[in-house]
Parts: structure tokens; C-alpha cells; sequence
């Protein structure tokens, strides 16, 4: 057989290079939709040591690190595969919505980590792209039940070279169909070429046997092939000593080729990705490769079409991306349907980042040795431009004129957190650090904006600063942390700022290329009245840092409530369980 050879399919040793096989375990960090009726009935057969009823799944990760962590439970399991991978397009990852009481329409450019996905699939060219796919199509055939079938959808762009990588891993035997989905668009004046106006579909099935509900997807007959005269329906009445072919009620089994419109404009289900599938043209791929009950893949969900039509048509599913906005819009796509099965929003989480934890730093990610757990501390304040201080339980760095705390890998960053470095702040650095080191005086302390601290570098450092206040860096943060720690703060006069460790910190190619950028978290202010048995909840305001927002898009705000699509509220809160109601 032919193969196609890319740079980096072969090791040194000339073996495929092998796609990530960590199997980390998945966080639930909501449940949604769920009765307190079916909570307990979940606690119940838990409890009992039974099968708890089964959940569809929407997680938030990179596939690099997902669909491994899925083969332990689900490999040869899946019975139908849709995916919608890149096309070699920046609309890949951009997403279009209208500003609430304005005429602005805000379009959300592809974030830092959805550049570097987008940087490290193409980062190389075609090379790169290829090696991807393999690993990703390698990890998906596994996945695939022995009669599923797998749809990959694609254009002109690449197609053709995915189409050698799928005959490789699935076998040329095993290629069903390419199905051309034909579409229309304006003309462009003065082409000088063909408009194009179709995609294609490869449709592979796992072996030799698979699902086709060809009756499920029928078509009507044209006007023309009845009108000739030559068919008869076979439900209607045939005329006697008239020969004629008696086609089967219900209407044809369509071709390979497809006219479905795409999404319009003003259609109930746009949600404004640019690259969002018409549901037809997914009911139909659903419909003829699996049967209610089946389990549906996707793992490039994007807007969520596919978890949408599954959920019609009730197929479980799990659906996955790594952009948030795709998660947080195929969210709220399910709960708009009615009657949706409760499901779960799942991600990775600390799992992930102790897996680069042993990887980068070599040893374990709670009981790190001291220099291993410097080198840590050291990797982040470099990233964020700070410089790194010693002596200090909590107090980590220092960066234009304020002190800088690292938090765990694998620990959100608590209220008893800020308590200390709050403490530390005052006791430590501020307002009398005790003695400079020797040769280091008053002249010596460096201005506003560069670093405002003098270490020793052996052991606690005497340090004399001039700092206005403690920046804390975390991967993630414990819930009323903003309000009720900068409470604490203000009363111990301290400025405080909490800031997300970006997920790409875990990337190599991220951060050679210095693509790590750190956000202040969001605030928002609730109105809390309680009235006997009715309590009242106001939304009184939400700070979100703009940063990464357009200007022309803050300019069109009038109104902090403008910046909130969905909002909701946790009914019966549980520290394990959510239960969200939409507003």
C-alpha cells in the first residue's frame, strides 16, 4: 500500500511517533439540569455499590489529553464519530454575537489558547497539520465501537492529503462513502474561478460491519421523476397492464451528494460561529449511522450542533473542545432544548497540570523536593516577569513594585491563602523589613516599576521594600474567594489583585514563543434579600477586566449588565454537585 510520509511521522529509531496516552481522571465541576429526585436516586445506587444511571458529558480540554483519558472507559465503546476538525482557517475558533441595548456586534477573536491549537496544528505547515490528525485519528479509531462509523468533515484545503491518513488507520476497505455537502453562497464579481460551494464529508466504518438506517433518512422524489411517469409510490394504486417501477413509500435513500442550506442569518439555531453546521445535515449523519440509545462523539464541538441533534434524537453523547466560549455556548444551546437530559460539564483540571508537574520538574506534584519546588515558583514568576525572591513561605517574587505569590498545582487558592500572605505581607515586607543587606541602603532601593526588592539569595532574605500591594497568581481559585478575601484585605490595608494562571503555561511552544498572558478574575456583586420563605437576588454589578477586549467594544458598553449573556443559580447547592437553573 502507498503511504503518505510527513517530517515527524517517524521517530530517530524510525517508529510512528505515537499519540499521548496519559489516562487522567475527569473533574465534574457542574451538573446541570438535575432534579433533587434524580441527585438522590444518583446517591442511592452509589451508595449500593450499582451502576449510577448514565450521564452525557460536556468537557472543556485539549483532545491531546481527552480522548486518552477517555479510553479507559470508553474505548471500543463509541458508535458513532463526528468530528469537524480545522480547515486551515482563523474562523476556526471566532465567534460572532450582538451587544445587548446596542448596534456594536462583538466578534470574539480566537483566544491565546485557541492560537496556540490553531498555531501548533498548522505551526509547521502541512507537516504539522498531518502529524496532528494522525495522532487524533489514531486515538478515535480506538475509541470506535466494532460496528461504528466515523464521519470527518473537511474542505478543499486539506482533504485530500486526510483522506491517505484515514485509508491508513481505517483501512481502504473500510471507506464507505465521500459525501459532498452542497451548499450556496453570494458570487463574488469578477471571479476568476469556480465558486466554491461545497464541503466533503469521508464516511469510514470501523470493520466490515456497520450500522446504515438507510429507511431513517429518506428523501422525497423529485417533481420530475414522478411526473415522467415511469414510477408509481408504492403506498398509491398501481394502474392495471401499466408497467410501471413502484418506488418505495417514504421517498429515496439520498445520494453522496447533499443540498442542505447552511445556517441562516435569522435561523433559531444560529449561535454565531462562523464555522456552524446546519442541524439537518448532522440529524441525518445521526440518523443513518446509529440508533436511539447509541453513544455520539464529538470532539471538536464548537457551537454544538452535534450534542444538540444527539439530545433530539436521543443518542447519549460527550462532547468536547478546548475554547471555552464553545463549551459555555453549547451549554446554554442544551438547556434551550426541552425536556434535556441532565449532563455534566467535566474537565481535567489539577490532573492535567501534575501530569506536566512530573513531566517539567521531575517528581511528584505535592511532594516536590525544595529546589525542585523553586524551580517551579521560579518557571512562573519568569512568565509573569517578576523576579524571584527567597525566605518566604508565601511571598514568592516581586514585579513593578509589588510582592507576587505562586499558588499549587493542584490546590485552588483559599481565604487561609490570603490570611498568610496577607500576614507574611505585614510581618515580612512592609512597613519595616528589618535590616538591608550589607552595602544595601536607603539610595539603593530601585524606583517604582522595576524591582523594589534587595535579596541576599542565601537563606531568608532581609528585605527592604517599597511595595504597594501583593499580586496572587493561582490555576484556579475558591468560590467567594474575590469578595470575601479582598474584604480581608481592605481591612489589613493591603492591595491585592488575583490573577489566573493561564492553561498554556503547560505548552512548551506557548511559552518559547511568549504567548502567556495573566488575567484579573472577574467580580460580580449580588443583592441578597431574604423575605420569610422568598429571597430575592439582584445582580448589582460585574467587573471584568478588558484587557482582552476590543476598545471599540468597551466603548459600546453603557452598562456593566451588557457584558452578561447567562446567568444562573445553584438552587440546592451541594459542594459536589451542582444544580443550575437558567435566567
Amino acid at each position: 500500500m502507498t503511504e503518505l510520509i510527513w517530517q515527524g511521522k517517524y521517530d530517530k529509531e524510525n517508529r510512528k511517533t505515537a499519540p499521548v496516552r496519559i489516562a487522567l481522571p475527569f473533574q465534574t465541576i457542574e451538573t446541570v439540569n438535575e432534579s433533587a429526585q434524580d441527585r438522590q436516586r444518583t446517591l442511592d445506587l452509589f451508595s449500593q455499590g450499582k451502576q449510577t444511571d448514565w450521564r452525557n458529558r460536556l468537557i472543556w480540554g485539549d483532545k491531546k489529553y481527552v480522548l486518552p483519558s477517555l479510553l479507559p472507559e470508553f474505548a471500543g465503546k463509541v458508535d458513532l464519530i463526528y468530528i469537524d476538525p480545522p480547515f486551515d482557517t482563523g474562523a476556526d475558533f471566532s465567534f460572532s454575537t450582538q451587544i445587548p441595548e446596542s448596534d456594536s456586534q462583538f466578534t470574539k477573536q480566537p483566544s491565546i489558547i485557541e492560537q496556540k491549537a490553531y498555531r501548533d496544528t498548522w505551526g509547521k505547515g502541512l507537516d504539522s497539520y498531518l502529524q496532528w490528525f494522525y495522532e487524533t485519528i489514531v486515538l478515535l479509531h480506538e475509541l470506535l465501537a466494532e460496528t461504528g462509523s466515523i464521519y470527518i468533515h473537511l474542505d478543499y484545503h486539506i482533504g485530500h492529503y486526510v483522506k491517505c491518513v484515514l485509508d491508513e488507520v481505517f483501512g481502504m476497505e473500510n471507506f464507505r462513502n465521500e459525501i459532498i455537502w452542497c451548499y450556496t453562497r453570494p458570487g463574488v464579481a469578477h471571479q476568476k474561478q469556480l465558486p466554491r460551494v461545497h464541503d466533503s464529508i469521508f464516511w469510514y466504518s470501523r470493520s466490515n460491519t456497520w450500522c446504515f438506517n438507510g429507511n431513517d433518512i429518506r428523501i422525497p422524489y423529485a417533481d420530475s421523476t414522478i411526473s415522467r411517469g415511469d414510477y408509481s409510490i408504492a403506498s398509491s394504486k398501481v394502474t392495471k397492464g401499466i408497467d410501471k417501477r413502484v418506488l418505495p413509500e417514504g421517498g429515496k435513500i439520498p445520494e453522496d451528494w447533499w443540498q442542505i442550506p447552511m445556517v441562516q442569518g435569522n435561523a433559531n439555531e444560529r449561535t454565531g460561529y462562523g464555522t456552524q453546521k446546519p442541524e439537518a445535515l448532522l440529524e441525518r449523519i445521526i440518523k443513518a449511522s446509529s440508533n436511539e440509545g447509541d453513544l455520539v462523539l464529538d470532539s471538536f464541538v464548537g457551537s454544538g450542533t452535534t450534542a444538540a441533534v444527539a439530545e433530539k434524537l436521543g443518542r447519549r453523547w460527550i462532547a468536547c473542545d478546548l475554547s471555552k466560549f464553545a463549551i459555555h455556548t453549547t451549554r446554554k444551546r442544551l438547556l434551550s432544548i426541552e425536556g434535556v437530559k441532565p449532563f455534566v460539564v467535566q474537565n481535567l483540571g489539577k490532573y492535567e497540570r501534575q501530569a506536566w508537574m512530573k513531566a517539567e520538574f521531575s517528581g511528584s506534584a505535592r511532594l516536590l523536593p525544595s529546589n525542585e519546588l523553586i524551580r517551579y515558583y521560579q518557571f512562573i514568576l519568569e512568565l509573569y516577569h517578576a523576579t524571584p525572591i527567597n525566605g518566604y513561605r508565601w511571598l514568592h517574587g516581586v514585579r513593578a513594585g509589588r510582592m507576587v505569590h505562586v499558588g499549587s498545582v493542584d490546590a485552588p487558592i483559599t481565604i487561609g491563602d490570603v490570611k498568610g500572605i496577607v500576614t507574611e505581607f505585614w510581618k515580612s515586607v512592609a512597613p519595616h523589613p528589618g535590616p538591608l543587606p550589607e552595602g544595601e541602603g536607603e539610595d539603593n532601593v530601585k524606583g517604582e516599576g522595576e524591582d523594589d526588592v534587595k535579596a541576599n539569595g542565601e537563606g531568608k532574605n532581609d528585605v527592604k521594600a517599597k511595595t504597594n500591594g501583593v499580586d496572587i497568581l493561582g490555576w484556579e481559585f475558591a468560590f467567594e474567594l474575590n469578595e470575601v478575601a479582598k474584604q480581608i484585605a481592605t481591612e489589613a490595608n493591603v492591595n491585592i489583585a488575583f490573577k489566573k494562571i493561564p492553561r498554556e503555561v503547560l505548552d512548551k511552544r506557548a511559552v518559547e514563543q511568549g504567548d502567556i498572558r495573566f488575567f484579573e478574575l472577574a467580580a460580580l456583586s449580588v443583592d441578597v434579600k431574604v423575605s420569610k420563605k422568598e429571597v430575592t437576588l439582584e445582580l448589582t454589578d460585574f467587573v471584568i477586566p478588558p484587557d482582552d477586549v476590543p476598545e471599540d467594544v468597551q466603548r459600546a458598553i453603557t452598562h456593566w449588565s451588557q457584558w452578561i449573556d447567562y446567568w444562573a443559580v445553584d438552587w440546592d447547592f451541594k459542594k459536589s454537585l451542582l444544580q443550575i437553573k437558567e435566567h
